[in-house]
């Protein structure tokens, strides 16, 4: 981590569960962080949790990645007040309640389409934009899933556009790695996929099961520190972590 020291990170959905814990490591292991959701309370208060040497290095805005003027507006916003983008670790993303076949779910349908998919396409771009014009040998972390591997049989889980959403990521992160090396640069991308983690977005069903083992958010952040670690000329592609036992 030492290279990285001082250098910039961004998290996205950085209000709770998943990027609240990389945020909260990645500036104690030394780097600036800008932490990004669109719940600034929420960031706010977990900056307040931090040491006051830390929260000087802690930066948090609203964003809602979804919507992309916004997402180009505060990624300028970052390399002109904060520093030129080291590090991304996208992991906004939501779920909505509701069947691909139900009536009605078009709202529902494209608002988990917009988050987790297209607003990693618009984060990644500004970030890689900046990576590449500075000549940063950056990292780019996707959050994935297990189920952007496979669709399990679930009964009664309605995960609507979901699963199809983390699918694309695994495809994006195989077309980024091409298109990055191709446009002659260092960046390296990582997809980083959890098994089940005690987040807001696992659904009830799924956590009210017997015997049903989770992670903790901090797991998933140390996995991210460990993608960032690696020497230069490694890149860790693709990266599962899953409970002991896990059945999914």
């Amino acid at each position: 981590m030492e290279r990285w020291n001082n250098k910039v990170a961004v998290v996205t959905g950085a209000s709770a569960g998943i990027g609240s814990a990389a945020s909260v490591d990645l500036v104690k292991a030394g780097m600036k962080v800008v932490a990004l959701a669109r719940r600034e309370d929420k960031l706010s208060e977990l900056k307040r949790t931090l040491p006051s040497h830390l929260q000087k290095k802690f930066h948090v805005m609203k964003c809602d990645v979804a919507n992309e003027a916004e997402v180009i507006k505060v990624f300028q916003w970052i390399e002109s007040n904060v520093g030129v983008i080291h590090v991304l670790v996208n992991n906004a993303g939501i779920q909505k309640k509701n069947y691909l076949m139900g009536k009605g779910n078009s709202k529902d349908i494209r608002d988990v389409v917009d988050i987790n998919l297209m607003g990693a396409v618009f984060c990644v771009r500004e970030a890689y934009q900046q990576m590449k014009a500075h000549n940063i040998k950056g990292h780019i972390i996707l959050i994935n899933s297990i189920f952007g591997h496979s669709v399990p049989v679930i009964p009664n889980t309605e995960l609507n556009i979901y699963f199809a959403t983390k699918h694309a990521v695994t495809a994006m992160t195989e077309t980024y790695r091409q298109e990055f090396s191709n446009d002659g640069t260092d960046v390296k991308i990582t997809s980083l996929s959890p098994g089940a983690v005690d987040t807001d977005i696992l659904p009830d069903t799924l956590k009210a099961a017997p015997a049903f083992p989770m992670l903790n958010c901090e797991d998933i952040s140390g996995g991210i520190l460990y993608c960032i670690s690696t020497p230069p000329h490694v890149q860790v592609h693709e990266i599962i972590i899953r409970p002991l036992h896990e059945k999914l």
